[in-house]
């Protein structure tokens, strides 16, 4: 990439692939929040430029419906002493539709959050999960925010939240159902699966994941949903491994 970063959320529109926001830790020990964007064009193995984001935003949810980002809280931008521990989180959203080729703002999250994933459901635009610091610690999220993209606002369904508080989970929706995996909890990294059934109205567990993993990467691929890479149990080890899940058979590494 041009622009070296950790923290940067991607997302596919068309033939092209969008990197977005992020940072780094200078060599002073702060941290630095970019609203950086660069698109990448597989075809021609080419970067170009893309339009930066009202405000910088580390560690946040991306969503993407048709033609639009939807990017969502992240790193508070002035968390840049004191790092993730002391975070209150961002409550700040805004989206980009790539053929205007300019960001709006839209409303802001009910709860300002870090390491949050999105996810699209239908026309639904979902903020899942995060973590913030409140006052005397680090708290987990088990919400599900809903954006309205009519009345530009953000709802919640009675009894629909995640299984488990979590940060840095893997969702994907695939044929039609949400599926969470791993993550930061309460209880550390681990291995914990669900999905979510919309005719029962409930969460159910298929089998673990094969390792503790968060801030993994997961894609779905025809019946199959990959988990690529991310962090080890100890919260510092980056892991190299791919793991699969056959639905709805059992996850086999790769």
């Amino acid at each position: 990439m041009p622009t070296q970063r950790s923290g940067a959320v991607a997302a596919l529109v068309g033939d092209k692939i969008y990197v977005i926001g992020g940072g780094y830790k200078k060599p002073d020990g702060k941290f630095r929040f970019l609203p950086t964007v660069e698109i990448y064009n597989p075809e021609k193995d080419t970067w170009e430029t893309g339009p930066d984001m009202i405000m910088p935003h580390d560690y946040p949810g991306v969503a993407v419906s048709g033609k639009e980002i939807y990017i969502m809280g992240g790193h508070h931008p002035d968390a840049t002493e004191g790092g993730p521990s002391k975070d209150p989180g961002f409550a700040f959203c805004e989206k980009l539709n790539v053929e205007e080729r300019g960001w709006v703002e839209i409303a802001p999250l009910p709860v300002p959050r870090f390491a949050l994933k999105g996810a699209v459901s239908g026309r639904k635009i979902l903020a899942t999960g995060g973590v913030a610091f409140t006052g005397k610690c680090l708290t987990e999220y088990d919400l599900i925010d809903i954006y309205d993209r009519v009345s530009n606002s953000w709802t919640k369904e009675n009894g629909f939240s995640l299984p488990w508080p979590a940060a840095a989970h893997g969702v994907c929706i695939h044929k039609g159902r949400m599926h969470i995996f791993g993550g930061y909890s309460t209880d550390g990294i681990h291995t914990r699966a669900a999905y979510y059934d919309q005719d029962d109205k409930e969460w159910k567990r298929p089998p673990d994941i094969d390792k503790p993993r968060a801030a993994m990467g997961v894609e779905s691929i025809e019946d199959t949903i990959y988990l690529i890479g991310g962090w080890e149990s100890d919260g510092r080890t980056v892991m190299d491994t791919v793991a699969s899940l056959h639905i709805p058979t059992q996850f086999l590494s790769l």
